[in-house]
């Protein structure tokens, strides 16, 4: 297996020391950056003699910079890649460029249920600072709807099968192994006018929800997004939370505008701005899943 004449981390990527020594099985070179660069010039100046760059979810790497790089053969993701346009490398211009981009899934699923599990049962029963109901409350028949049910979506529905929540879904596509375990699926608007929480779990840059949707959506409920955007403007989020009753749940902050935004310090607004999704184990599967996809490349290569 032929190695890479150089290869840079432009980032941190949340490799430990095992993992980044691995990279030199892969490369003659290895340039490993442990900040996240300002702008796309520093970018460029990190990878413009790179064959190959491993980037984060923190960094876009656009035309502009893909353009810049002329000895570019790979681009390694080490997060999440469901679809070329959620994606923060321009997948489209790389590939045309003749440029591989890989990613990868399901490392980090699992945290999100117990997040949002968690998160749910402290404000039914009041066990934080907050309570939903004025009296506390099981979550057993409390109706729950999950918007996007793939990796996801599925690990969190099987989860609440185990509170007895009555689950109901609605998805690009109908999937019958999740409604043989108990889940209903309902039309988009159907599902709004029905379900006492709603959970997003889409793509990133990925917008469901309008003003006139969070109206059909009413007082009185529970959001939760665990998304690195939100599926809907926050001008019309910051509107519902200002109505009665309603409550938002969500992991990490970027997603609302950060911590000195004006959501974040509503007081019906949860969010401990921890990704739901890192941990040690999601760690450990990351590293392995992205130097296999490195192995792969290499692999399959001849040059």
């Amino acid at each position: 297996m032929r190695k890479f004449k150089k290869l840079v981390v432009l980032e941190p990527v949340r490799f430990d020391k095992a993992a980044e020594e691995a990279l030199f099985e892969y490369a003659e070179n290895v340039r490993i950056y442990r900040d996240i660069p300002p702008d796309d010039a520093e970018k460029i100046r990190r990878m413009k003699d790179a064959e190959a760059v491993l980037v984060f979810y923190t960094s876009q790497i656009g035309a502009q910079v893909i353009e810049a790089c002329k000895d570019l053969r790979y681009i390694g993701m080490c997060c999440s890649l469901y679809t070329p346009a959620s994606a923060n490398v321009d997948i489209s211009y790389a590939r045309g460029k003749g440029i591989t981009v890989t990613g990868i899934r399901k490392y980090g699923d699992q945290g999100v249920p117990e997040f949002i599990s968690s998160e749910l049962v402290r404000l039914f029963h009041g066990f934080g600072p907050r309570r939903w109901q004025e009296e506390e409350m099981e979550l057993t028949g409390v109706k729950l709807g999950i918007v996007g049910m793939g990796d996801v979506g599925t690990a969190v529905a099987e989860l609440m099968f185990a509170f007895q929540m009555d689950v109901y879904y609605f998805s690009r596509t109908r999937k019958p192994g999740i409604e043989d375990k108990g889940a209903r699926y309902l039309p988009f608007h159907r599902l709004l006018e029905t379900v006492d929480v709603l959970t997003t779990h889409l793509h990133k840059n990925t917008v469901i929800m309008t003003e006139n949707d969070f109206k059909r959506f009413g007082n009185g409920k529970v959001l939760i997004n665990t998304t690195f955007t939100p599926p809907y403007p926050l001008d019309a989020l910051k509107g519902w939370l200002q109505q009665p009753g309603n409550y938002y749940i969500v992991d990490s902050a970027v997603s609302i505008g950060g911590t000195d935004g004006e959501i974040y310090q509503m007081p019906n607004v949860i969010c401990p701005d921890v990704i739901a999704g890192q941990s040690v184990l999601s760690g450990v599967l990351l590293r392995k899943k992205v130097l296999q996809n490195i192995e792969e490349y290499l692999s399959s290569q001849d040059f």
